[in-house]
């Protein structure tokens, strides 16, 4: 059956046609500003507002309201194409790793590592300690294990307290040692970031040959290529989420370099030590308020505020552009790795039943794109388009 003659849902009454053409899109946005009337009359008003004055608005109000309204988009979409069930499974598959998060912060980074340097923790022996914990946990010790058990020594912290020193010895090591390091380097819940030696950016070991030192990448980094298959799968779920959680939404102080740009106090851009300029995104997405919205579960939301402004998200996230990292807020650590957290929301909606629908009609109809909700009328004009790629 030809999917234009498909009812998406007979409350809505539309059809995928309609999601092709200006009338059923404005229609369509009828219908999400009654479902938004019936859930929240005074979120109604405020969107209604911001597409009558968006100038009325700084870029603090309209960040805030895009945060709140994306939830929203993603229960009208989730009824609109009928899988409300399965995004409420996808939400929940992001809910069971938030305790990750919480503990990394919480412990590792706050209580264990604080103060060890690295030759303290080398000098901690790992096996041992793991021995010991795996006594206590009377089961193996994985990330998933030590969650669990150290999470709830925390909540009684006072009667837990040589569980958690040792638990923390174990934490040090893992996170700091360079032992530790390599066995957790898959992992999220003991990768920290670490300090930025602008001068050794990429890890490679030195190697004797033939009498002369040789640099080369670690073993573990290789990815063999077979044919023009893609040898980098990017981020799953729980390494993208880390990346939403470390980041600290700097949209909320007007800071979001990685969307902006690092300026100097003159208004213009900082560059980094190799004379780069660091402007941010070339197409200021706005980025901390994708990750606040992706860090909370609601994928098609994120993914719905990454096409206000880049509509061809499908050919950029971690394959092709890393502007926004370079002028992350954190340039003397490890940045954000936020085209994996990009690359992740528009995935994690493509395995969705209509995943691809769900992104095309996204890039046409956006509520969250409060100057152009659906697509200008046809102008009569015909383009022509010379080049290759995104062009």
């Amino acid at each position: 059956m030809h999917t234009s003659s498909i009812q998406l849902d007979l409350k809505f009454g539309l059809s995928f046609e309609d999601l092709y053409h200006t009338e059923g899109l404005v229609r369509l946005d009828t219908k999400f500003r009654q479902h938004l009337q019936a859930v929240s009359a005074p979120l109604l008003q405020r969107l209604v507002a911001a597409r009558e004055n968006l100038g009325a608005l700084d870029r603090k109000q309209q960040s805030d309201l895009i945060v709140e309204l994306a939830p929203h988009v993603e229960d009208f979409i989730g009824e609109l194409f009928g899988i409300s069930s399965e995004l409420r499974a996808l939400q929940a598959k992001h809910h069971s790793l938030a305790p990750i998060y919480a503990l990394k912060r919480r412990f590792v980074q706050k209580k264990a590592i604080s103060g060890v340097s690295k030759e303290q923790a080398s000098a901690i022996n790992g096996l041992a300690v793991a021995a010991e914990l795996e006594a206590i946990f009377n089961e193996p010790l994985t990330e998933a294990s030590f969650v669990d058990h150290v999470s709830r020594w925390l909540d009684a912290e006072q009667e837990h307290q040589p569980q958690l020193q040792l638990a923390a010895r174990y934490a040090a090591w893992a996170a700091l040692s360079p032992a530790g390091i390599e066995k957790y380097h898959h992992g999220v819940l003991f990768r920290v970031p670490h300090k930025l030696e602008m001068t050794h950016l990429i890890p490679v070991e030195s190697l004797q040959v033939n009498g002369l030192a040789q640099l080369a990448l670690p073993e573990r980094t290789w990815r063999h290529r077979e044919g023009f298959k893609l040898t980098d799968p990017g981020m799953d779920l729980n390494g993208a989420l880390d990346q939403a959680n470390y980041c600290i939404k700097c949209h909320n102080q007007g800071k979001d370099s990685c969307s902006t740009g690092l300026k100097e106090k003159d208004g213009s851009f900082k560059a980094s030590v190799f004379g780069t300029t660091l402007a941010g995104c070339p197409l200021e997405e706005k980025i901390s308020e994708m990750n606040v919205v992706k860090q909370e579960g609601n994928t098609v939301g994120a993914l719905a505020i990454v096409t206000i402004d880049n509509p061809m998200a499908a050919g950029t996230g971690h394959r092709i552009c890393n502007d926004c990292m370079k002028s992350c807020i954190f340039q003397k650590q490890d940045p954000v790795d936020i085209p994996q957290v990009e690359t992740r929301a528009l995935k994690d909606v493509l395995e969705l039943p209509w995943g691809f629908e769900i992104y095309s009609l996204l890039t046409r109809w956006n509520p969250l794109n409060f100057a152009r909700p659906v697509p200008r009328e046809d102008s009569g004009y015909k383009v022509l388009v010379v080049g290759l790629g995104p062009a």
